[in-house]
């Protein structure tokens, strides 16, 4: 899968601010794309633990609406960044990033574990990645970042607009009873109502739609040894790898 090269992964967190600034105004929140023709989705996570100096990356790529395997990728690499709310993305990022690059079937659209618009600077990891893959995205995160809501009731199904200095950058859905919502926002090349539709029609009776609930799982086996993609020496190798300059 193609990815773009807009900017350095390399950079301080005053040069991170400014990249977020610049990619803001590539943003799409439309949908461009036709949203009656998706055929594939993917979830991408990345599973890391306190004192492991490594990111395990999971990207699933599944059919839609069926939600069957198609395609499953790991990674794994080494921050460079610190980490810093608000600029997640320069940490995950590049191995994200390393996993997409290895996809043979490149999806229609992409949920992401994280924010999209819902973001201090208006663009959180789901926009920054479609940006860079030029693929509609979408962000699913399991907590608030900016915005308030109100009025959401308990059944599963049930939304309410997240709202942040009057504007209205996500949706609070309830998608399974008795547990706390999630929070969708459109990443790029889509609209929120599509993006909040899509994130419907991938849940499967748990809080987490169906392609970040599977990258969840890998990307967690990868990081305790259930899963293995290559000697360890080879993980070294890659992880040096991610410090590139695209």
């Amino acid at each position: 899968m193609k990815v773009h090269s807009f900017h350095p992964w390399d950079v301080s967190p005053a040069e991170a601010i400014a990249i977020q600034r610049r990619l803001c105004e590539k943003i799409i929140i439309s949908d461009d794309f036709d949203a009656g023709g998706v055929r594939t989705i993917a979830g991408a996570d990345v599973s890391y633990a306190k004192g492991d100096d490594c990111f395990y990356a999971t990207v699933v790529v599944l059919s839609y609406p069926s939600l069957e395997i198609i395609e499953i990728k790991h990674g794994v690499g080494k921050p460079t960044f610190p980490y810093i709310p608000g600029l997640l993305v320069f940490r995950e990022g590049p191995v994200i990033i390393k996993v997409f690059e290895e996809l043979e079937e490149s999806p229609d659209v992409i949920i992401f574990d994280g924010h999209g618009v819902s973001h201090p600077r208006g663009i959180g990891i789901a926009t920054h990645m479609g940006i860079l893959l030029s693929t509609p995205s979408i962000g699913c995160a399991k907590s608030k970042l900016v915005g308030k809501y109100e009025g959401l009731g308990t059944e599963c199904g049930v939304s309410a607009p997240l709202v942040n200095n009057g504007k209205t950058v996500g949706t609070v859905l309830r998608s399974r009873e008795g547990v706390e919502p999630v929070f969708v926002s459109v990443g790029h090349k889509i609209q929120l109502s599509t993006a909040v539709e899509i994130v419907q029609n991938c849940l499967r009776g748990y809080r987490l739609p169906e392609p970040t609930r599977l990258a969840h799982i890998y990307s967690n086996k990868l990081r305790t040894g259930e899963i293995e993609i290559a000697s360890k020496k080879s993980l070294t190798r890659v992880a040096e790898n991610l410090t590139l300059d695209i």
